[in-house]
């Protein structure tokens, strides 16, 4: 089994987590710009954190010899441990999809910050006192200049969109997308406590009964499959329109669904190096850094989506100041693992 044991590279695969979570939902970009409904892309979205899932657990999880075996570790699990790890994927799925719904309703400036901070807010104490790893101080400072970083793309956004007319209608949608991006941002910030909880203190040598990274991945993996026809009324409820709930799943092209599917995949990766980082980085740390996506996410609408096309220079100006308190914020946090 892969296992890191350096602190500094933990540090690094948190990075990449960041990167890739911040990343995925370029594909929804694609979908909505090509007038998928999103609730079928969420489906692609799904089976591809399947995929990768089952495939990182007999490769990534079960070469080499360090650790327990995929299959070993399932055979050794406790069902206790296997329902905490299903209800993590239960807990993930409805919180995205909340947060997906706060989106559509409130818009970006709105749905994404707010839903971003009340998850690292609360899941920073959460796994802290779950697992009091790292310098308080620095990680709760480094905690807060991220949810500045959060703020400040939130202002640029809402610059750009300052001189937009307005009706009570949207007004409204704003308002209740505020609600479902806040609730959103409840479900995300304990299903990664429930998802370690769940996990061996140590990869190498795991407790009985309790999983590996993998394994756990696998069964959060079913916890999202097993959910997602229920919640999925949440998405179509909210995100989809009338005549895109009309589409069926095979009216989506396979160009289409390999772009859900990716999307899925690159989830999938992110989500394997925070839980493999875990232990040696800290469970608060590797979910602290995990969270400035939103950030990667804002940069992706900059330079890739041109989201900030002739926007006023207030706009460009919230986005520096977003840039150098997300360097910052993250830099505290990983300071306050070393220095832990």
């Amino acid at each position: 089994m892969f296992i890191l044991e350096q602190t500094g590279l933990a540090i690094g695969v948190c990075l990449l987590a960041m990167l890739c979570w911040g990343s995925w939902s370029n594909g929804q970009k694609i979908a909505a710009r090509d007038k998928v409904p999103i609730t079928l892309f969420y489906r692609d979205y799904v089976l591809g954190i399947v995929l990768w899932a089952v495939a990182a657990a007999f490769t990534l999880g079960s070469l080499g010899e360090d650790g327990r075996p995929f299959l070993e570790d399932v055979r050794k699990a406790d069902w206790a441990m296997l329902g905490l790890a299903l209800a993590a994927g239960v807990a993930f799925n409805l919180g995205n999809q909340l947060l997906v719904a706060g989106i559509q309703a409130a818009g970006l400036a709105i749905g994404m910050p707010v839903g971003s901070s009340i998850a690292l807010a609360l899941g920073l104490v959460v796994n802290y006192m779950a697992e009091p790893e790292g310098h308080v101080a620095l990680l709760a400072a480094g905690g807060a200049v991220v949810l500045v970083s959060i703020a400040c793309s939130a202002f640029a956004y809402l610059k750009k969109e300052a001189d937009k007319p307005e009706d009570d209608d949207a007004k409204s949608g704003k308002t209740r997308g505020l609600l479902i991006a806040g609730s959103a941002g409840l479900a995300n910030g304990f299903f990664f406590w429930m998802i370690t909880t769940s996990m061996a203190s140590d990869f190498a040598y795991p407790e009985r009964g309790q999983l590996t990274p993998y394994t756990a991945l696998v069964v959060f993996a079913v916890g999202m499959v097993i959910s997602n026809p229920l919640l999925e009324q949440i998405l179509r409820r909210f995100a989809d329109t009338p005549e895109a709930a009309q589409l069926r799943y095979r009216d989506v092209t396979t160009r289409h669904h390999w772009v859900g599917v990716g999307s899925g995949l690159l989830w999938g990766l992110g989500m394997t190096s925070l839980l493999v980082a875990s232990t040696e980085a800290g469970n608060a740390i590797s979910f602290g850094i995990s969270q400035g996506a939103t950030v990667v996410g804002v940069l992706w609408g900059l330079f890739a989506w041109k989201e900030f096309k002739g926007a006023p220079g207030p706009a460009y100006r919230w986005l520096w100041a977003m840039g150098g308190t997300y360097v910052l914020g993250v830099g505290l946090i990983v300071a306050a693992r070393l220095g832990g």
